[in-house]
């Protein structure tokens, strides 16, 4: 372009008609302006890498703030049970103008012992707060959970002079599941129960409300590598059986009750995972009706660890 170019004879003269100046990218307001050097791909708005980042924190947040959320345990019977059971609690909801049956009184004076802040609430309030459960005018606010490690389900064992009895659960994510495996572990005599850190339903309200506050009173362990702590029990003497639809050992024979033992439970569907199933040492079909292809996980937990109470009794080993 003419007035640009460095060739001889294609220069403009000083003071001659307006234009462009080598460089400058304009003239005045229209000049270009440098911007600096350019950002990272991570902190560019609309980059792949920066959405990625973002959705990164967003994750860590939300974990973080699941970690510190208090959970609510909703309805009279439930709120009851776990203050009877001296769940750890931070505050009792009440709705104005509730019609106070026994349980409620027994609540709200059980909490006042306890020195647990009793507070009344609205009941849209408490509708909000309980995520619209059946909450009967009532909420109990315990903190996160503390889980238990899984050496502590032993330690649990020794205390008692026992045959350790310990149920592990493969895939079971159902929290009302959980909470019904924790209230037949305690009927039946076990020292703990065994959760995997991934895939696995926790310890939230509905757990502990299903539970009936049991997991008070029971030592609830997470397994970062279920498989690999299934064989450090084995290392410690304790037989590993898995409730499984085509098990090796008829339930009748079920002769390994009375020794240390883990009770392994999968989920309803997908039953016991490959590498859990060959952890165990042997699997126990329950017997059912034609036509009955599987029972829930709580239900067949509670079955195997009923025979196994039954069988320990007969043996005088509880």
């Amino acid at each position: 372009m003419a007035g640009n170019s460095k060739r001889q004879g294609a220069t403009r003269k000083t003071g001659s008609k307006k234009g462009m100046v080598i460089g400058s990218g304009g003239q005045s307001r229209r000049a270009l302006r440098g911007k600096g050097p350019t950002p990272k791909a991570e902190d560019r708005v609309g980059h792949v890498a920066y959405k990625r980042k973002n959705a990164a924190t967003k994750r860590e947040a939300a974990r973080g703030k699941d970690k510190q959320a208090n959970e609510l345990v909703a309805g009279r019977n439930p709120v009851a049970e776990c203050l009877r059971a001296g769940v750890p609690a931070t505050a009792l909801y009440v709705a104005i103008g509730i019609d106070a049956d026994d349980r409620v009184k027994e609540s709200v004076h059980m909490a006042a012992d306890r020195g647990v802040s009793v507070l009344e609430v609205s009941r849209p309030e408490l509708d909000r707060l309980t995520n619209a459960a059946m909450h009967q005018g009532i909420a109990l606010q315990v903190p996160p959970f503390e889980y238990a490690h899984p050496d502590d389900l032993l330690a649990a064992a020794s205390d008692t002079g026992e045959p350790p009895l310990i149920v592990a659960l493969d895939g079971v994510t159902d929290p009302r599941n959980l909470g019904a495996v924790i209230r037949s572990a305690a009927a039946f005599g076990a020292n703990g129960v065994l959760l995997p850190q991934r895939r696995s339903a926790g310890m939230t309200a509905v757990a502990w409300r299903t539970s009936a506050g049991t997991a008070a009173k029971l030592p609830v362990a997470i397994a970062t590598n279920l498989t690999r702590q299934l064989r450090a029990y084995a290392d410690e003497g304790l037989m590993i059986v898995g409730l499984d639809a085509d098990g090796t050992m008829p339930f009748d024979d079920f002769g390994l009750a009375t020794s240390p033992l883990v009770v392994v439970v999968g989920s309803e569907g997908r039953g016991l995972s490959r590498l859990v199933k060959e952890a165990c040492d042997a699997t126990i079909s329950i017997p059912m009706s034609a036509g009955v292809e599987s029972l829930n996980a709580s239900v067949a937990a509670g079955v195997v660890l009923a025979e196994a109470a039954r069988r320990r009794r007969a043996a005088g080993r509880i």
